[in-house]
């Protein structure tokens, strides 16, 4: 191979190189993140027989700058307390969805049950699904 064909090769792959970071970046750019918030958030009396109690919240979902119809997958990071064990730290997965003229919710309830000498200590939404942005 010559020092030309070798240069011609370099040559080719690094702009092969600079289109696959340009397409990359102008795919990001079309990506939006819906904002969700809990609200109304709520620890139950405990349940007979069982004696759970329920955590529960409302997710607000502000998915304005999404594209219509859009949903994805979100988490909410638990820290559960308890009188007989360690603390510990677990995500629980739910699934938010955008208004639509068809379904227009712009909430999701949310709950999970917890043993009688459990409780809820810290929670916040984590690893939200982005979506395609509205044009």
């Amino acid at each position: 191979m010559t020092i030309l064909t070798r240069r011609s090769s370099i040559s080719a792959w690094f702009a092969a190189i600079m289109a696959l970071i340009d397409a990359t970046d102008a795919i990001a750019e079309q990506l939006c993140r819906p904002a969700l918030t809990l609200d109304d958030v709520e620890f139950s009396a405990m349940i007979p027989p069982t004696l759970e109690r329920v955590w529960s919240a409302v997710v607000a979902i502000d998915a304005s700058a999404c594209a219509e119809d859009s949903k994805g997958k979100f988490e909410i990071v638990f820290t559960r307390l308890s009188e007989n064990a360690p603390d510990l730290e677990f995500r629980k997965q739910y699934i938010w969805s955008a208004p639509s003229s068809v379904w227009p919710v712009p909430f999701l309830g949310v709950g999970l049950a917890f043993a009688a000498d459990e409780a809820a200590g810290h929670y916040r939404i984590d690893n939200v699904t982005p979506c395609a942005c509205r044009n």
